[in-house]
């Protein structure tokens, strides 16, 4: 049991050095080959940022625990908004300048409805991870279509702005690239299996275990990213990374997982879990979109709400073992 905790311990730490790591790599190897600014926002980074959960829910099908794969995607969206999003508005007030991250605020809510509706039943079918792994392609293409035909964007510059400060060379970026991405592998594969041994030593269901710990750690490199942006005032890509990482956890991590083994769980998912990350969602939605004029804002009150709704989220899993 010790060694299995360590496990975890040093998979989650080498988890989030290798995520960011890979995610520096990835967006300067993208800028070395002209990638557009407002593409590595949307497509690399956001990729980057949720490749733990990726890894993570795809090992866990793999071996055979839908609990702990369901629970690494939905727990980090849970997360990324009522965690993330809280602490990071406490510290700056969020602020919404793009337009394309108004236009992904009523994707991603409709999004959290269709993943709601497919889980009602206590199972992610092969169908099921198919059409949010569809339905994922045809937004990112969209999207990325959409913000490349318009001119200037605030998350285009502000990415642009923040790649311009890494002057990574073409070899380093590519050395860190390939690094960050065996390591994050590596260290998922031990953070799954240190996490079914102490879910199996204490009793505990890997659907909590991975709604609480698996999901904080893989949650942790957007939390990083987020406050360090918002302390430069770059509010769109604290917002954005939110935003990216959780479009890419219900749609792709589900679907990946869901696609290698189908997923089957109680009806507490649906009833408590995937009912807390809509309301979530909403709760994002009205407070980001902002309405004629009003600018989208999350201000530190709402912050504050959101990081007290995280934890009496956690306090009511943890009664439940």
């Amino acid at each position: 049991m010790l060694l299995a905790g360590i496990a975890v311990l040093i998979g989650l730490l080498l988890l989030v050095w290798s995520a960011d790591r890979f995610v520096d790599g990835a967006a300067a190897t993208a800028q070395h080959f002209k990638v557009p600014p407002l593409l590595i926002g949307i497509v690399v980074i956001g990729f980057g940022t949720s490749a733990p959960e990726i890894v993570v829910s795809a090992i866990s099908a793999t071996q055979g625990n839908p609990g702990l794969a369901l629970g690494n995607a939905y727990g980090s969206n849970i997360a990324n908004i009522a965690l993330v999003l809280g602490v990071t508005a406490l510290i700056s007030p969020v602020l919404v300048h793009s337009t394309i991250l108004r236009k992904e605020l009523p994707l991603l809510l409709g999004i959290t409805l269709l993943a709601a509706y497919q889980v009602w039943d206590g199972e992610i079918s092969r169908l099921d991870a198919i059409i949010l792994l569809l339905v994922f392609f045809l937004i990112m293409g969209w999207t990325i279509k959409r913000g490349l035909s318009k001119g200037a964007n605030s998350l285009a510059l502000e990415v642009e702005q923040d790649l311009g400060n890494q002057n990574l060379t073409l070899k380093l970026a590519s050395l860190w690239l390939v690094v960050g991405l065996l390591v994050l592998v590596a260290s998922s594969r031990l953070l799954v299996w240190g996490a079914v041994e102490v879910a199996q030593g204490f009793g505990i269901s890997d659907l909590i275990i991975g709604l609480t710990v698996v999901a904080i750690g893989t949650s942790l490199p957007e939390l990083a990213s987020s406050v360090v942006a918002a302390r430069k005032g770059e509010h769109d890509m604290a917002l954005g990374n939110i935003l990216g990482s959780n479009l890419f956890n219900t749609l792709a991590v589900v679907g990946i997982a869901g696609s290698i083994h189908p997923l089957t769980f109680g009806p507490e998912v649906f009833l408590r879990d995937a009912s807390v990350m809509l309301l979530l969602t909403l709760a994002l939605f009205v407070l980001g979109y902002g309405y004629k004029k009003r600018q989208g804002r999350i201000n530190r009150l709402a912050g504050g709400f959101l990081l007290a709704c995280y934890v009496a989220y956690t306090l009511y899993l943890l009664s439940s073992i």
